[in-house]
């Protein structure tokens, strides 16, 4: 059993190719099934298996034959519709302790575009549930993850590694000020309402802006979320007739093609007779269309352009990082001292049957002699004496046989199980 993991990340790969190999949580599930049935014949049986993909990343965890690693590079390569080759250019492959190590450190936040940002170990728990859902999830991927989740508890309680974090969704709000005077007058448009657009809506909310709307495809959903910040719900639909109404956008969906098209911004612009919009895609794929960012009064960021200000203060977290460190490093050696158990579990477990079945054996023996009438005390002396016989018939053979090195690693192996003072 090897634990290996599979990923590109934004130190690795454009924001273009993550997007090709994005997977929304729904698909998740199926996803799994497809990359377990797709190894089915090539390897001996299909191993645990876990997707984590974010924006920033998308990671394959698998336990089972290494042997595996090729063929789930090939698959993956054929989800995203590169060749083998182009995908290991831009791809990490890491197997057990490196890959434990990895696991840990993407837990932490230590991994992320945001130095100890916490967002990640949500989307690493929901990656965990859906693959115990889909039934991908066994016990060695489940003692990684879940190690990896007490590692980043201790490491955030222990550290100040997110004292100084600065999420997407505040980078954001302080690139809206350098181009807005006053944020109090602008009107702003989420597009979705998951998680990162609750995030960006709490950050927007707090300047206080003029207007706030939520453009969602299913209007229950975005209905809450605007009310929350007292703003109003609008369709998708409804997106090209109104943006000319906005100076901001902020938009994160699951939507596998642009939903924000180069013409409907440039009618929008000419509406606003070339008033400046504010334009924020923090989906992978791309939610606007990449030719956007060319036209004059529109400024437009990815979540790859706001790289540079989520860097501000990281040089005050480096010393917490190497006590993150630390307590990674103490993670992987107990995780890894945990696998090598793991492969002596067989020979345990057939040690403790073969000790049952000599017990029962001399047990039921002593019953028969003890129904007969038998002395108690001959009884349990015969027990003791029968099950020492059992249990040392085995190295009294070895330390008997004709050849002089059996005899010799015998010896050294009682001397080392049975004749020790101190254990």
């Amino acid at each position: 059993m090897a634990v290996w993991a599979l990923g590109i990340n934004h130190t690795t790969a454009p924001l273009d190719m993550r997007g090709k190999f994005a997977f929304a949580l729904d698909q998740v599930q199926p996803t799994l099934q497809s990359l377990r049935q797709s190894l089915q014949g090539r390897i001996e049986r299909p191993p645990e298996a876990a997707i984590l993909s974010t924006c920033n990343r998308t990671e394959i965890y698998c336990a089972g034959p290494a042997h595996g690693l090729e063929p789930t590079i090939e698959w993956l390569a054929r989800s995203g519709g590169v060749s083998p080759a182009l995908l290991r250019s831009h791809a990490y492959t890491l197997r057990d302790g490196l890959a434990a190590r990895h696991a840990f450190r993407v837990a932490s936040g230590l991994d992320s575009m945001v130095l100890g940002e916490a967002q990640i170990l949500g989307q690493l728990k929901d990656a965990v549930r859906a693959a115990d859902e889909a039934g991908a999830l066994g016990t060695t991927l489940n003692q990684l993850f879940q190690r990896s989740f007490a590692v980043a508890k201790e490491v955030r309680s222990a550290t100040e590694i997110g004292a100084h974090s600065i999420s997407m969704a505040a980078a954001a709000v302080r690139l809206a000020g350098q181009l807005f005077e006053d944020l109090g007058k602008i009107r702003v448009l989420f597009v979705g309402a998951g998680e990162m657009i609750e995030l960006a809506a709490t950050h927007f909310a707090a300047k206080e802006p003029a207007a706030i709307a939520v453009a969602n495809r299913t209007l229950e959903r975005g209905e809450k979320l605007a009310v929350r910040f007292g703003g109003e719900v609008m369709r998708l639909a409804d997106l090209p007739e109104r943006l000319h109404e906005f100076d901001a956008v902020i938009s994160s969906t699951a939507s596998q093609l642009p939903i924000i098209g180069l013409g409907a911004v440039e009618r929008a612009i000419k509406r606003r007779r070339h008033r400046p919009m504010f334009m924020v895609d923090l989906a992978v794929p791309r939610d606007i269309e990449p030719e956007v960012k060319a036209l004059e009064d529109v400024y437009l960021y990815t979540v790859d352009d706001l790289a540079h200000v989520v860097q501000t203060g990281q040089a005050q977290r480096q010393a917490a990082v190497a006590q993150a460190e630390a307590i990674i490093d103490a993670g992987v050696q107990s995780f890894l001292h945990w696998m090598d158990q793991r492969g002596a579990v067989p020979l345990i477990r057939q040690l403790n049957a073969q000790a049952d079945e000599w017990r029962a054996l001399e047990i039921a023996r002593a019953r028969k002699l003890l129904a007969k009438g038998e002395d108690v005390d001959a009884v349990l002396e015969a027990l003791s004496r029968g099950l020492t016989q059992k249990m040392l018939h085995g190295a009294m053979a070895e330390l008997h046989s004709g050849d002089a090195a059996a005899r010799e690693r015998a010896g050294s192996a009682i001397e080392h199980f049975f004749l020790r003072k101190e254990r």
